[in-house]
This record gives C-alpha cells, sequence and structure tokens, in this order.
C-alpha cells in the first residue's frame, strides 16, 4: 500500500512544480512489478469511440488497457432497467444511422437490431408548450419540412466532404459554411425544417447562431435520409448490452472509475500514471488513444504540447442532459413539446434558474436579459414524452454552457409546475428523478475565423504525433455510428 502512495505524491509534486515545462517525465523505477501495467496501445475513454478502438485493436491482435472515469463503459449511452417490471429504457443514445459500420459492430455481438421511425407514436396526444408560461401555443401546427428537407439536401450536395468521417475541409473552406445557421436559413429558405433539425442538434446551444458547418456536418445526408425512412435501435431497447459485452470481452483489461494523473510521451513509447481502484498503475504502451473531449480543464496532467494546448483552449461547448421523471402527473398518453409561442422557427424558449439556485446573481440577470431581448432558446427542457414503462417520461435539456445538476434539476421541475399552474395539465406535480445523466460538455466547437483560419486542418494534423492518436466527437460529430468509421480509419495506423 505504503509503495503505490508515495510514487503518486512524488508524482503529484514533481508535475506542479514543472507544470510549466514541456517534458514532464514519469520514472518507471519508482514502481513495483504489480504497479506496472504494458500493453501495445492504451485508450483513455470508455465511451463510444474508446470502447470501439479498444474492441477493433484487440481484433487485430494488439493488447489494448482502457482508462475509463465513469462505472461503466458507454460514454452518452444511458440504459435504465424498471425496477419493477425489468423494461430497458434507452435515454441518451437512443438510434443509430443505417450504415454497414453500425450492422457489422452490433453484429460481432451479436445484437439484433430493428427500424425506429421519426415521431410521436399514433397513441400519443403531443402538447406544444411555450415552458415559460406552460400555456400551450394556439395555433401552432408542426410546420410540413418536406420541401425544406429537399432544397437542405441540394445544399448538402455541394459539400460531400461534410459526409466523409473526420474534418476533412477544403482550403479554404467555404464562406457559406461559416455564416450563423440562422443566415444560411434564410438565405435558402429552409425555416420549415429548422425545428426537426433543431430536434436532433439537442445540446447544440443557440442553432441559429453557431456556424452552418456545424449543423450540415451533424445534420448530415445520412440522418436526413433516417429522418424520413427510419433509424436503427437494438431490438430489446438496451444499448447498453453493447457495452456490457465488450466490456465482458475486455475483462481486466480495463480500469474503471479511473483518471489519468500524468503522461509522458516524449520517448519512443508513452508512460501514463493513473489512479485507479486497485491503485496508481504506470502504464508503459507503445502507442496512446485519447478519446475524451480535448479540453484543457479534461487534459490536466497530460503533458500536452504547445500546439495541442493552442488548438483545445479554443474549443466552446453546448450543455446536455437525459433523464428519466417518475410521477410528473403527466398522463401517459400525453407528450410535451417545448415550442416557442414568438422564438425564431418557434425553437424552444429557455428559462432561467430560480433566484434559490446556485447561480450568482449577475448570471441570473444576464440570462433573464438573454432570453426576453433576443427570444433565446436556451437553456431549457425540449420537451417530454412517454416511455415503455407506466408513469416514467423521458426528458431531454439544452443549454449553451455548463449548468450545475442542481440547477438542471431545479429548472425542469418549474417546468413542469408551471403546466399545472397555467391549467394546460392540471394533474401536474413535482417529479422524481428515476434517471439522470450530464451529458456535458457536448458538441465542442470553435469560431468562424478559427475555422476559416485552418483550426481543422492543425486539428486533424495532431493524429500520430507524440505517438498518440485522437478521436471522439470534437473530432468527427456526435453520432455513435459516425465515430466508429472515424475511428476505424484510425486503427491501421495506430495498429501498425
Amino acid at each position: 500500500m505504503m509503495k503505490s502512495i508515495i510514487p503518486l505524491l512524488l508524482t503529484v509534486f514533481r508535475f506542479r512544480q514543472i507544470a510549466a515545462l514541456p517534458s514532464p517525465t514519469i520514472d518507471p523505477a519508482a514502481y513495483g512489478a504489480s504497479s506496472i501495467v504494458h500493453r501495445d496501445v492504451c485508450i483513455v475513454g470508455g465511451g463510444s469511440s474508446g470502447t470501439y478502438a479498444a474492441i477493433g485493436l484487440r481484433d487485430k491482435g494488439k493488447s489494448v488497457v482502457v482508462i475509463e472515469a465513469q462505472s461503466v463503459l458507454g460514454g452518452h449511452t444511458n440504459t435504465y432497467t424498471d425496477p419493477a417490471t425489468g423494461v430497458k429504457i434507452d435515454y441518451g443514445v437512443v438510434e443509430f444511422d443505417n450504415t454497414s459500420t453500425v450492422t457489422s459492430y452490433f453484429g460481432r455481438f451479436h445484437i439484433p437490431l430493428t427500424t425506429t421511425t421519426y415521431g410521436t407514436a399514433t397513441n400519443v396526444s403531443n402538447y406544444y408548450v411555450d415552458f415559460r408560461t406552460g400555456q400551450i401555443v394556439t395555433g401552432y401546427v408542426p410546420a410540413n419540412p418536406t420541401v425544406a428537407f429537399a432544397a437542405y439536401a441540394a445544399q448538402l450536395a455541394k459539400y460531400p466532404f461534410l459526409d466523409t468521417p473526420g474534418w476533412n475541409l477544403p482550403d479554404p473552406v467555404p464562406a457559406e459554411l461559416l455564416i450563423p445557421f440562422g443566415d444560411f436559413v434564410k438565405k435558402y429558405n429552409l425555416d420549415a425544417a429548422v425545428f426537426t433539425i433543431n430536434e436532433y442538434a439537442q445540446g447544440f446551444g443557440d442553432l441559429l447562431s453557431i456556424p452552418t458547418l456545424y449543423v450540415l456536418k451533424y445534420f448530415g445526408l445520412s440522418v436526413l435520409q433516417g429522418a424520413q425512412s427510419g433509424f436503427l435501435a437494438t431490438a430489446q431497447h438496451d444499448n447498453g448490452e453493447l457495452y456490457e459485452k465488450a466490456r465482458a470481452e475486455l475483462g481486466e483489461d480495463v480500469f474503471l472509475n479511473s483518471n489519468v494523473i500524468a503522461t509522458d510521451r516524449n520517448g519512443n513509447g508513452v508512460k501514463i500514471l493513473a489512479k485507479t481502484p486497485q491503485g496508481v498503475k504506470l502504464i508503459i504502451a507503445k502507442k496512446l488513444v485519447i478519446s475524451i473531449p480535448p479540453l484543457l480543464s479534461k487534459l490536466q496532467g497530460f503533458d500536452l504540447s504547445t500546439t495541442e494546448r493552442g488548438l483545445f483552449s479554443q474549443f466552446t461547448n453546448g450543455a446536455y442532459y437525459t433523464g428519466l421523471l417518475r410521477n410528473t402527473g403527466i398522463p401517459d398518453d400525453i407528450a410535451v413539446t417545448n415550442v416557442g409561442a414568438n422564438t425564431l422557427d418557434n425553437l424552444p424558449p429557455g428559462t432561467c434558474p430560480s433566484r434559490q439556485s446556485s447561480f450568482p446573481l449577475h448570471t441570473l440577470r444576464n440570462c433573464r436579459k438573454e432570453l426576453t431581448q433576443n427570444n433565446s432558446t436556451v437553456p431549457g427542457l425540449y420537451g417530454l414524452s412517454p416511455t415503455a414503462v407506466a408513469g416514467l417520461k423521458d426528458f431531454k435539456f439544452g443549454a449553451s454552457t455548463a449548468l450545475s445538476d442542481s440547477d438542471v434539476k431545479s429548472s425542469i421541475v418549474s417546468e413542469i409546475q408551471k403546466l399545472k399552474t397555467a391549467g394546460t395539465i392540471t394533474t401536474a406535480t413535482t417529479p422524481e428523478f428515476a434517471a439522470y445523466n450530464s451529458h456535458t460538455p457536448y458538441e465542442l466547437r470553435v469560431s468562424a475565423d478559427a475555422i476559416k483560419a485552418g483550426f481543422y486542418k492543425n486539428l486533424t494534423a495532431l493524429q500520430g504525433q507524440k505517438n498518440t492518436w485522437w478521436t471522439g466527437a470534437a473530432f468527427d460529430k456526435h453520432d455513435s455510428g459516425d465515430l466508429w468509421a472515424f475511428t476505424a480509419g484510425l486503427l491501421p495506423q495506430i495498429a501498425a
């Protein structure tokens, strides 16, 4: 025990002292044989991309080890098991594009898939409510997006590179991909498609203000096709099964509830110091795969190069929260969709936390001012949907910046209570949170000026530097199938 703790304390002290230096070192002589793990590849992050990389590399005959901060693999894949019925409910990642990459990966684990369709079930009534007031938006009828989707598809066809894995942007980047998406919508008369696009691009923050590039990359041809003809989902509605089976196969090659303390990527291989439930481990590997969000706050202890630090410091992100509510008082045959009575394209209006929340007063004032002056669409609920279990509602909540879990929950409770106060759903009550997960940080992006200046060319050039490969949504988009395809493209280089 003492032998593992002392090197940890010495290493932490040493790294604090030399935090400004570019080349920290880790001395293997300070660790006993039982604390050292030798592998071909170390993978940091066991979410969608990291797990796929681990399985793919093992299939190529490479030894791997995965360091994952959470208690399970899967990242944004959240599956709830109802204790009374045993019914499974996916409330994180729900569906997948119908691609060969997706079907092959699930097929590898013998998990059957089925086709899902977009929209509310026919036996469910959808209430279109402005959550700022709790009132139904009188006269609102969802726009038929068919014509707008055709116009949107015509624009996508101009940029086939957006439908390939990664950020394969031409130089220069086409100017209209850099304009705010709201301007792009006006230019091509796409208003009828905006609400549907926003339903898929949840967690982006203010959709109309971000560069068009990000919307077209995310809501690309495969998603457009799925929105019209259906997506894939697991037949048992248990997406978590994929990661349970991957975890079983990886066995002791996974360290859950673990975090990187320090890295040394300056030799022929890499050294990673990790704090695990089994004690401090020194992992010595030939190569490193990093699949966690490349934010400086997430990479403390990593020996980042000046280039890496300069790139990652430019990222901003949205915020996204998902979960299940019990005892809302909302009937099982009713879904509630957040629709703005006076927002552009009726996008979901935002609300602000109560004064009793942990938000500083000036932050609350700025939030309320933004909502009042700009008809801002965040933060707030996207909607509440019935599930396969009576009495359980699925919720999705978005914001432009990270909120505390308590503030998200407070806002959700407040918005549901407004349904009762307004007389919209008189049976609405204070709900209980049966499940809750933060998917924040979500949708990392940079400014239009940074894109124009070659940010993604420089980001892509990081692959292989310092024996390190990068994957995850920042290097492609928040879509499991696309992330697997992107990661698959890296595997031959990593395995070489």
